[in-house]
């Protein structure tokens, strides 16, 4: 074998040595928790505000996606390796973001709607807290009578910004 045909071959057996003493492992279920953490229970948040629908909507919305999106199954309370836990601190709806100039067009006004949550990630094992927020807020604005619209789009946030905050802490 010729001298650079065993020096690439040396080159790659030092890369392969390299990578695998490392222990880099690639996706985001491997790393969005600790290994122990297989199972999570999404108990419905406590809520603060008059909007009973609210409550639903926001537990509905979090048991699908949540947990499938952080690579961990659906489990009871009891049995579950994380719990997730919160408040609904405030939901402030019909907030104006634009008006039309055209009384007859009433419908084309623009509304934005806020709500905000302290949320925390549990891990029952250790009881230790995984991932804390508090004052997590998200807006989706709607049309005009089309307030449901702007709760679902604050919603999807809120669920959005739990998951990427879980996962920036492994």
């Amino acid at each position: 074998m010729p001298a650079s045909g065993r020096c690439r071959s040396l080159a790659a057996l030092i890369a392969a040595l390299l990578l695998s003493a490392c222990g880099i492992r690639y996706g985001f279920s491997e790393g969005a928790f600790p290994s122990h953490v297989r199972t999570m229970a999404i108990l419905p948040f406590d809520n603060k505000t008059p909007s009973s629908e609210l409550q639903n909507e926001l537990f509905d919305t979090m048991r699908a996606k949540l947990q499938q999106r952080l690579g961990v199954r659906d489990a009871a309370q009891d049995k579950a390796d994380a719990l997730v836990r919160g408040t609904i601190v405030s939901y402030d709806v019909d907030v104006p973001v634009a008006f039309s100039a055209d009384p007859r067009q009433a419908t084309s006004a623009r509304r934005r709607l806020q709500i905000t949550i302290d949320v925390e990630i549990i891990d029952q094992t250790t009881g230790k807290t995984l991932w804390q927020r508090k004052g997590l807020r998200a807006e989706g604005e709607y049309a005009e009578r089309a307030e449901p619209e702007g709760r679902k789009l604050a919603i999807e946030k809120i669920v959005n910004d739990i998951v990427e905050g879980a996962q920036s802490q492994w």
